[in-house]
């Protein structure tokens, strides 16, 4: 199953200060490679299909950076958070389901987009991939969830989200704001019991703060 992938490159990350003053969250490396090439590198790997990467901050370095690997959502004159930029986006990603991710972060063990894949069933709508709190680096604060013997999603408990998921965005249009997180849809989804967890067998880190870079390389090798 091939489905297209939006990756969030647009935050402003102020955490990430001050690296971000001059360069882009997604652009700044971690053993090399840039986080946005590590998210573009798991997406084809996995065989997802078109891409879309939303831009704001330092867009234009973004922009540069991707050529011809993805197509654009532009926010640079307003930046939509979350769930209006996917909704902004879907022009370009085309209907049904989407897989979303959030380049700031750093996976060992399987490629959680094939992870998602092979786990997304058409009955779910929304199927986020979740990291137990112990085998989180980096991280600041507690668990996001936990999950129902049917692994039906829970607020609140040990498990993290991880930053990757498959949606369907079609409840978006339902949300009046502009500017909105993703929250707001799982909250949807969740009453619905509609939104599904997967767990992930390896170590993940965050890469939001500059003293989170050495511990990504670290984790990496």
């Amino acid at each position: 199953m091939s489905l297209p992938l939006m990756v969030f490159a647009a935050g402003k990350g102020t955490r990430m200060a001050p690296l971000t003053d001059v360069t882009p969250k997604p652009l700044i490396e971690v053993a090399g490679r840039t986080l946005l090439d590590r998210a573009l590198d798991l997406g084809r790997a996995a065989g997802v299909g078109r891409i879309v990467v939303n831009i704001h901050h330092l867009g234009g370095q973004i922009r540069d950076h991707i050529g011809t690997q993805a197509a654009i959502s532009d926010e640079t004159d307003l930046l939509l958070e979350t769930g209006g930029g996917l909704r902004k986006a879907l022009p370009l990603l085309g209907p049904g389901p989407v897989i979303t991710m959030n380049p700031d972060v750093v996976w060992t063990g399987p490629n959680p987009i094939s992870a998602l894949l092979d786990a997304w069933d058409e009955g779910m709508d929304a199927l986020l991939m979740l990291v137990p709190i112990a085998r989180t680096h980096g991280r600041q604060g507690g668990g996001d969830f936990s999950l129902a013997q049917d692994n039906r999603l829970i607020r609140k408990g040990e498990l993290v989200y991880g930053g990757a998921q498959i949606v369907r965005p079609d409840r978006l249009a339902q949300i009046p704001d502009q500017v909105f997180s993703l929250n707001r849809l799982w909250d949807l989804l969740i009453a619905e019991g509609r939104a599904y967890g997967l767990v992930h067998s390896g170590e993940w880190c965050d890469v939001g703060r500059p003293d989170c870079i050495p511990l990504a390389e670290g984790l990496l090798r």
